[in-house]
């Protein structure tokens, strides 16, 4: 079982946010968090957002996807109106950084993200988001609104003891390079983005 470990306040571009370390033992480096916006009205729907860890999207800034400005329009959103970000440590779907540039190199020949995954005896996607359930129990959130594209996501709160009061559309514009990897997303994943924006 999960718990907390750690948590501070952290200044950023965005505002501060109180930040919670979640896992099953202190000595555990990679630990999922909770980003808390510090006007998070707990006593209405909280907003929302389960967000998998993206090293090449977030720190250097890839245009292969958009998870990097997803966590960015996130943190504004939250800090805007309130609301929880839950940072699951699952890199590359949960294939991880490794296995993701194997992805990545495979896609230089033509692949998409799911074929490369696939070729490689992966996952097309392995995440989890039971452990973000977990995290809201822990704070006690029992109604959220959820920011996503991602019917999974919706899926894990709908089954699980939360309740889904609405769904917020988080969509990024699609880059010359990313467009291939958002309708993939689209196709594949059943992601509900508009055309006009991949």
């Amino acid at each position: 079982m999960i718990k907390i470990q750690a948590e501070a306040n952290v200044p950023t571009e965005h505002g501060t946010f109180r930040m919670i370390a979640f896992s099953e033992n202190e000595n555990d480096w990679m630990p999922h968090m909770a980003i808390i916006a510090e006007n998070t009205d707990f006593s209405k729907p909280v907003n929302v957002r389960f967000h998998s860890e993206c090293i090449t999207g977030e720190v250097f800034h890839s245009k292969k996807c958009e998870c990097g400005q997803q966590l960015d329009a996130a943190m504004k959103y939250i800090h805007e109106n309130g609301g929880i970000i839950i940072y699951l440590r699952q890199e590359g779907r949960n294939i991880g950084i490794i296995n993701k540039l194997k992805a990545y190199s495979l896609q230089e020949k033509g692949l998409d993200t799911v074929q490369a995954n696939l070729q490689l005896g992966l996952p097309a996607d392995d995440r989890n988001f039971g452990v973000a359930i977990e995290i809201l129990n822990l704070l006690d959130v029992k109604d959220i609104n959820l920011l996503t594209n991602n019917p999974e996501k919706v899926k894990y709160v709908v089954d699980s003891n939360v309740h889904l009061n609405s769904r917020v559309p988080l969509q990024i514009p699609a880059n010359e390079i990313s467009k291939g990897y958002l309708q993939t997303k689209k196709d594949f994943f059943g992601h509900l983005l508009d055309d006009n924006d991949n």
